[in-house]
């Protein structure tokens, strides 16, 4: 009876928790309110504005609900978040609200020939990162205004092909936004180069997409605003650099995951990539955490959206300043914080990780199993460093790190089979043969997690609090990505240095008997 008392009450906390979400969401976002009319899709139909293209087609909302994941803190937005906390760097410290266009009022009017005019555009200013996330209604894209690859091609088909041919480039216009007939703003940019200076500025990113994107957006009266198709649901435009690398790629995740927070959407979006890029395994990862990924070159003609945001560049997050910058933070359980707010810590990083485990509907809460003799089962899970083919213009040769790699596994290997006080199982981390899903479960179910400094390493934001990280660092990659994302999360940290690139595996088992006596073997 206790139980369901408890149960009813967390029901009841989450309904009332959702219910002010969508008001939020719904009461900020003007563009669902309005009432169809000659000028306005129906929110569940399109039909094209193309004498060519008049089938009606059902668009039902797809988008995948958010789950409940433990470590979940509001993302409510707080104009006094402390400049150098760490909500601030890692949770919603986009706290300066900047309107480049709001709504005409002809919108709550009925329109009658041309009306329209709803077009709305603003962004969210991160002070601490030097950052915006932006988002925009009634905004339509050109593909054929982009000059790019066309992407999502197999990797195969597309071998030497130039990185400056997957980037985009667009010319103006590429992307507008409707407004009334008689706007003054008919034909003009959205944002001067003053404002992205100030709020998109450049700094050492050579390459700032996410601006030259915004640079490109014009003003367009109701009447022009014609479009193939209608995209209904939120959707997220991203622009990856290094779309092959795991930590840059995880930097693109949580870049887009922050983005669907800060500004509040009910459910998990769609993804576009406003790139040229070819397909990867990581895909697989994107397609499971958010609700369905498209290229903008697979759109023919204008294509409109709703809802678009545009998400940061990786390399706006903390997870990649904080390679450079200091950034003084710690990794807490999010039930401490809710109960003792602190600055200096945060659980964002274990939420973020939690939602690639829900997205794989792995579970959030796992615990260590017990053999048949009373003995506790512990993974240690060794990643490990093998060739594979990453991009178009990759040899498939991977630089090795750990020069006797293959020695340290089999000495681990033989010493966990003569290990008495817990069972141990050695996983052999061949990530280059494994799904995304088989590589993000591995990291969960590793109570120790070995390998040498590599991308693969950065799986550990999806590890479970009692993990520990054994980190083997040669003297040329002694740089802090790992130990970092350990201190954010609030993971157990222990590197061990090596003159070269060659480890003891006589040293590495000691370190790793030491991390396991802490663990009760």
């Amino acid at each position: 009876m206790k139980m369901n008392t408890k149960s009813l009450k967390l029901l009841i906390s989450l309904f009332i928790l959702n219910s002010i979400t969508l008001y939020l969401y719904f009461s900020s976002h003007p563009d669902y309110f309005r009432r169809p009319s000659s000028s306005t899709p129906n929110p569940h139909h399109f039909r094209s504005s193309f004498p060519h293209h008049t089938a009606l087609v059902s668009l039902p909302n797809s988008n995948k609900p958010w789950p409940i994941l433990p470590s979940y803190l509001p993302w409510s937005l707080t104009p006094n978040t402390p400049f150098t906390s760490c909500e601030a760097y890692f949770g919603n410290g986009f706290t300066r609200s900047l309107h480049l266009l709001k709504p005409s009022p002809e919108i709550y009017r009925k329109s009658g020939k041309g009306g329209g005019g709803g077009g709305w555009f603003r962004c969210f200013y991160s002070q601490t990162l030097r950052s915006s996330i932006c988002e925009g209604g009634r905004m339509r894209m050109h593909p054929d205004k982009i000059k790019m690859s066309i992407g999502g091609e197999e990797l195969e088909s597309v071998i030497g092909r130039g990185e400056e041919e997957e980037l985009p480039e667009f010319e103006s216009g590429a992307f507008d936004l409707e407004v009334g007939e008689k706007s003054k703003s008919v034909g003009k940019k959205l944002a001067d180069e003053g404002f992205l200076n100030e709020f998109l500025q450049k700094g050492q990113i050579s390459r700032h997409t996410m601006r030259e994107l915004i640079e490109s957006i014009q003003l367009i009266g109701a009447n022009e605003f014609e479009c193939s198709q209608w995209i209904e649901e939120p959707t997220l435009l991203v622009t990856r650099f290094e779309y092959a690398n795991l930590f840059h790629t995880v930097t693109d995740w949580y870049s887009a995951y922050v983005s669907s927070r800060v500004t509040g959407l009910p459910n998990r979006p769609q993804v576009v990539f406003v790139d040229g890029h070819c397909m990867t395994p990581l895909e697989e990862t994107w397609k499971a955490v958010f609700s369905g990924l498209r290229y903008a070159k697979n759109f023919s003609g204008p294509v409109c959206f709703r809802h678009a945001i545009l998400s940061p560049l990786g390399y706006e997050t903390a997870m990649f300043k904080g390679l450079s910058e200091d950034i003084d933070c710690y990794g807490s359980p999010a039930h401490d914080l809710w109960q003792n707010p602190d600055e200096k810590k945060t659980a964002r990083i274990s939420e973020f990780g939690e939602m690639i485990r829900a997205a794989f509907a792995l579970p959030l809460q796992r615990h260590h199993q017990n053999s048949k003799s009373g003995t506790r089962n512990h993974n240690i899970l060794f990643v490990r460093r093998e060739d594979y083919l990453a991009h178009p213009r990759h040899g498939g040769k991977v630089q090795s790190r750990l020069s006797n790699e293959q020695e340290v596994f089999d000495a681990l290997k033989s010493w966990s089979w003569n290990h008495t006080d817990c069972k141990l199982n050695l996983i052999n981390g061949l990530f280059g043969h494994m799904s995304m899903k088989e590589q993000v479960r591995a990291i969960q179910d590793a109570s120790v997690i070995v390998g040498a400094h590599g991308a693969g390493l950065t799986h550990i934001v999806s590890a479970t609090p009692e993990a520990e990280i054994l980190e083997i660092i040669s003297n040329e990659f002694r740089r802090p990505h790992f130990a970092l994302i350990s201190r954010w999360k609030g993971l157990k940290y222990h590197p061990i240095y090596l003159g070269g690139s060659h480890a003891n595996p006589t040293m590495v088992i000691e370190k790793l008997r030491d991390i396991l006596k802490s663990l009760g073997c």
